[in-house]
């Protein structure tokens, strides 16, 4: 692929330039989230818009190799909603050709996203050699897929003969400025070097709690032209658990039957929120309206043609489930209103991390109950954190986000109150 590098002082129009230039640039500009173990079993929504997704895998610290349990499902979820999904390692005290390999064959031999997909190093802390790296960065690329280096500038400056990689390998480069609350990169913050493929261009991607990428160059492309995802010898765990359910038998979808959704469809989600397999196995429909139904704990509506029922089941719902689809100008405490609730009750049923973020199409569902009817408080101590709580409690950090109205969720106070 044509290298493409990007100094500080390039502005917007140039980008666009690029990125209409030809097919090899065909997701330039498109943007896209990275994901780890905080970002929940299914990953959080950044924008609808967003095409991409990588999701760390594990990696070596410094107490040696770890997984993340997160790495499949999040995958999947990614797949699900028709994302590009890729990879990443995290690289840390990897200073011997031994280790390497260890790390490369232990971790390669895991990997969910197709070959050619992007396999990425995270160097963040820690020791690093750079001919180290580069023979990893090569095993990669000898294995079938897409390599690149992420880390800060002054980190990758400061612990790598950075040039030297740059000159065979691409970047996935952090720089941020100003790290305010970003939905698109500001590129007055560019951190200018050669041959980054993909800037991280903020920590605080459109609510606060992901991190932002946009594609610079056509990258994470890599694994997913022409189909070849699907293709027997790029397809993955992630891809095949659901991607013969091609259409609907016969016309039985109703309330009470499961069913397998075609991970290959096009236009089968909103991109809001996605299918969500729980041990490999479909939740069930709740609601069937028209050409489309409506999955248990989500609000994807999928077309018939994007299912296969399963089997069937006696059990009904016991609170027939409302739903509602935003219109421009509608708030959700509007709707909120419509629905017999309030707009912390849809925010919690919803996991709407942000209850001031709903776009127009978006499902809103609800199945009844108000907020507060049932829910249960916990008051915080000091050093505790939301993370902590959450599993103290038995619930998600985004689901105490969703409850509480809370802006920040490093942002909380000995004493405070908390509905769960």
């Amino acid at each position: 692929m044509k290298k493409l590098i990007k100094k500080a002082a390039i502005g917007m129009v140039a980008f666009f330039v690029v990125a209409a230039s030809g097919p090899v640039f065909a997701a330039v500009g498109d943007q896209g989230v990275d994901w780890s173990v905080y970002n929940d079993t299914y990953g959080k929504s950044g924008l609808p818009t967003d095409k991409f997704v990588i999701s760390q895998i594990g990696g070596h610290n410094k107490y040696g190799i770890y997984w993340q349990s997160t790495y499949p499902t999040q995958v999947q979820s990614s797949i699900a909603q028709g994302k590009r999904a890729h990879t990443y390692i995290w690289w840390e005290d990897v200073i011997d050709y031994s280790t390497a390999k260890t790390v490369m064959d232990t971790m390669l031999a895991k990997i969910q996203t197709p070959k050619g997909s992007i396999v990425a190093l995270d160097a963040e802390f820690g020791m690093q050699s750079t001919d180290v790296t580069l023979w990893a960065l090569k095993y990669i690329k000898d294995h079938g897929y897409t390599p690149l280096l992420y880390g800060y500038k002054s980190y990758l400056t400061d612990n790598f003969f950075l040039d030297k990689i740059v000159k065979n390998y691409g970047l996935w480069m952090a720089g941020y400025g100003w790290n305010t609350i970003k939905s698109a990169p500001d590129y007055s913050d560019f951190p200018s070097y050669d041959n980054i493929q993909i800037w991280q261009f903020t920590s605080n991607y459109v609510n606060g709690e992901l991190d932002g990428n946009v594609d610079l160059t056509g990258i994470t492309d890599k694994g997913y032209e022409d189909g070849n995802a699907t293709k027997p010898d790029t397809a993955t765990p992630a891809i095949e658990n659901g991607k013969e359910a091609n259409e609907v038998k016969g016309n039985d979808v109703e309330v009470g039957l499961t069913v397998k959704v075609n991970f290959g469809a096009k236009n089968y989600a909103t991109g809001e929120t996605i299918p969500q397999w729980v041990k490999g196995k479909p939740h069930k429909i709740i609601k069937k309206n028209g050409d489309t139904v409506l999955l248990d704990g989500i609000m994807s509506w999928l077309s018939v043609h994007d299912v296969e029922t399963i089997d069937a089941s006696t059990s009904q719902p016991t609170t027939p489930a409302k739903s509602y689809i935003v219109k421009q100008g509608d708030t959700l405490s509007g709707i909120a209103s419509n629905l017999g609730t309030n707009w912390q009750e849809l925010a919690r049923q919803n996991s709407l991390s942000n209850p001031n973020m709903i776009y127009t199409g978006q499902v809103i569902r609800f199945t009844g109950g108000q907020y507060g009817a049932t829910s249960r408080t916990y008051t915080v101590h000091s050093g505790d954190n939301l993370s902590s709580i959450a599993s103290r409690l038995g619930t998600t950090v985004q689901s105490l986000v969703s409850m509480n109205g809370i802006s920040n969720p490093n942002l909380i106070y000995a004493g405070q109150t908390l509905n769960y």
